[in-house]
């Protein structure tokens, strides 16, 4: 049953408690059977129960719904400094608004690169100025991304931004010795390196996954031991140091299985998948639609398959987008010409419904815990990925898995290259709720 909110031209007091009736919880101690009330006040989750009652609330009939704990996007491309035309920190936050999420950490491939404490307090405060959701800026490795020298990790994690991960994502670490240090490095204060895992060499021109689908279209192929033999390194350099790695956004089965083995051995190793990386493969290619390559490329169904499953058993620790907006001159060329790269922050949602909850691969405390949960703790981030609980922090989702499946849209990124357009997916973000006031409410921003 669809649930009745007043809109935001129906609040006479913004500032006044939430009182949402009826709504079924994830991510407490388990998925509650019976429908509960939740009230929000003064930022945190005042009271859960039934029969709740404020005079001076909002009240929101949430039928049919179910909370969340307000996502985390490990991995994120706002582009702001130096790339306006194809996302702003404004827009980006817009769309992470509208699909569920309460934080997003903001990728170091900027212009300039966010590489010094400077550039990391800008997008800081350029997240903090549009208030749609939280944005955690993440550092680059090395200086300007060139995989030559360590970048000022000690004093980005000093500045205001309080940095705690790390990566050159759009370039992998490569240096085997660069990657070393900078293990050792953050070692010191609790950071996180997320590795981009291509090996450079292996992948020179490559534009589709190497398999029958590129040997068919003559695109030159993109052998999945570029990706794997990267994380076996940094695996057992993790393992060495003692230091925590982050592998993003995973792809192959073979990856799957490697982290697998480094987990068993107890090594501080986590990792993501992409929505897209879920759901889609290689033979959509076959078009020679260029709104299909990614990096890393989609894979086969086999692939696609492991995936799922490492994800559902905890080998593949978290859901990422992998957000990347381009503009619409990049994306709408010729292939080998065209940009990598895909959004996903409004469908991501949507898509983990179809891929793994209508599958029976995760239930819905599964989801809280994949998109919410483990990417803040990966993350270092206080006040979002709390399990919904009194006293907790009032940063919640409202989601109705039964909302007909529709077919996604532009959206509000300002780029247009989702593979998800026209694409029928279940689901609907209802409401985002940021430290207990609605930025998204009847599915608009408010």
């Amino acid at each position: 049953m669809s649930a009745h909110l007043p809109g935001p031209d129906r609040l006479t007091d913004p500032a006044a408690p939430w009182l949402i009736k009826g709504v079924m919880i994830a991510g407490a101690s388990s998925l509650q059977d019976e429908f509960t009330d939740i009230l929000l006040s003064n930022g945190v989750i005042a009271a859960i129960g039934s029969g709740l009652s404020d005079a001076g609330a909002h009240v929101l009939d949430a039928e049919g719904l179910i909370a969340l704990p307000g996502l985390v996007d490990l991995h994120t491309h706002l582009r702001e400094p130096g790339r306006e035309d194809a996302e702003t920190v404004e827009t980006g936050t817009r769309a992470a608004a509208l699909g569920g999420y309460t934080a997003v950490y903001a990728m170091a491939n900027t212009d300039p690169v966010a590489d010094t404490a400077g550039v990391v307090e800008q997008v800081w405060r350029l997240g903090r100025a549009a208030g749609h959701c939280d944005v955690q800026p993440v550092g680059a490795v090395t200086v300007g991304l060139a995989g030559s020298r360590l970048a000022e990790l000690g004093t980005m994690a000093d500045s205001a931004a309080r940095v705690r991960v790390f990566s050159d994502d759009g370039k992998c670490v490569a240096d085997s010795l660069l990657m070393r240090r900078a293990l050792e490095y953050v070692k010191a204060f609790d950071g996180v390196i997320a590795q981009h895992a291509q090996d450079p060499r292996l992948t020179e021109g490559a534009q589709l996954n190497e398999g029958e689908m590129s040997g068919r279209l003559g695109l030159a192929g993109w052998p999945a031991v570029a990706e794997e033999a990267i994380i076996a390194r940094d695996c057992l350099l993790a393992a060495h140091v003692g230091s925590a790695l982050h592998i993003c956004h995973v792809s192959t089965a073979g990856s799957a299985e490697i982290i697998r083995w480094a987990k068993s051995k107890g090594w501080p190793v986590t990792a993501e998948v992409t929505p897209h990386h879920l759901l889609l493969t290689d033979e959509l290619a076959e078009e020679y639609d260029p709104v299909f390559k990614v990096n890393p490329p989609l894979r086969t169904a086999a692939d696609v398959a492991e995936l799922r499953r490492a994800l559902a058993d905890g080998t593949i620790d978290c859901v990422a987008t992998d957000h990347a907006p381009h503009p619409v001159e990049a994306k709408e060329t010729e292939w080998a010409e065209a940009a990598f790269g895909m959004t996903g922050l409004e469908t991501a949602l949507r898509v983990v419904q179809l891929a793994m909850v209508d599958t029976g691969l995760l239930d819905w405390h599964g989801v809280a815990d994949r998109m919410s949960v483990r990417p803040a703790r990966i993350g270092r981030l206080a006040g979002h990925g709390a399990l919904l609980a009194v006293g907790g922090p009032a940063n919640l989702t409202l989601y109705d898995p039964a909302a007909a499946a529709e077919p996604a849209g532009p959206g509000a990124s300002k780029s247009r290259n989702t593979p998800f357009a026209g694409m029928d997916l279940p689901g609907r973000v209802v409401a985002t709720f940021l430290r207990g006031t609605p930025t998204v409410l009847e599915g608009k921003l408010t």
